[in-house]
Formats: structure tokens, sequence, C-alpha cells
């Protein structure tokens, strides 16, 4: 039996953050029966934004690879809040905007940030069909928004 997805947070040296509160008229996760669909997640920790700017200029790929898994774990504690994480049944599709400068084009290994982290916790269940797309601009200048769709018990 493999351990479940707090074990395995815990194993990554994680702890479930605060649910990120909205920063304008939505609420971050909505369950609707066996699902839970996630509003984009910032890469905001302790009530602050982590970084600012475009991808591939103010801002490295390793660096939005790295915000993009601090959204993912945000994403974790939303869906912790409604539905429980050992409820988890699958990650279904996680869709990443990247603001990127002119000619980024690493939209995917940026995403890969968060794409690690679901498979890390949730393992198969964490597998998931995936979006990215490189965009002019993300609220509060954000680098990454990672949204999400979640399959529960």
């Amino acid at each position: 039996m493999s351990a479940g997805p707090h074990a395995k947070l815990a194993e990554l040296g994680l702890t479930i953050p605060e649910v990120v509160p909205p920063v304008a008229a939505y609420v971050p996760a909505v369950r609707s029966g066996q699902h839970v669909y996630l509003s984009g997640q910032l890469p905001i920790a302790d009530g602050k934004l982590l970084a600012t700017g475009k991808v591939g200029a103010a801002v490295s790929a390793e660096e939005a690879k790295d915000l993009a898994r601090q959204c993912a774990l945000n994403a974790i504690a939303a869906i912790d809040s409604v539905a429980g994480l050992d409820n988890v049944v699958r990650i279904v599709k996680v869709t990443g905007f990247v603001a990127s400068a002119p000619g980024f084009t690493g939209q995917p290994g940026v995403m890969n940030g968060a794409s690690e982290l679901f498979g890390a916790v949730f393992g198969e269940a964490g597998r998931h069909a995936r979006t990215a797309v490189g965009v002019a601009e993300l609220p509060l200048d954000a680098p990454v928004e990672v949204e999400v769709i979640v399959e529960v018990a």
C-alpha cells in the first residue's frame, strides 16, 4: 500500500499552505459532483507574490518552473479545502499560463514544475492532460498561473 498524499507531501518536505485568498470576485475552488474546478493559482507564498515579470526576460525558465510548482502546491491546498486530498481520484487537466517574453517558447518546461509535483504527491493519479500557453500578461504581473480540474470520490 502506498503512502497517501499527506505522507508524500511530508516526504517532500512540504506542508499544505493556507488557501490563497482570491484577488477578485471568485472563489479558489468549486466542487461540482465528482469534480473540483480550481481558479487560476498564482505563485503566492505567505501572502506575497514570489516574482513578477516575463519568463525569458526578468524571470528565468528554471525560476518559473519553481514558481509553477508553488502554484501547484497552492492548488493542492485549494483541493484539500473543498474535497480532501485523500478523496482525489485523478488530476484530470492542468492548464498553465506563462507570461512570456517575445521569443520564449519553453512553456512546457516551465509547467513541468506543476506536473512533476502532482505526480510526486498523487502518483499515477497525478498524471494528467495538460496545456501550456504563453500569454502577454497575467494578473498582478505574475510570471505563471495554473488552473486544475480534479476528479474526486
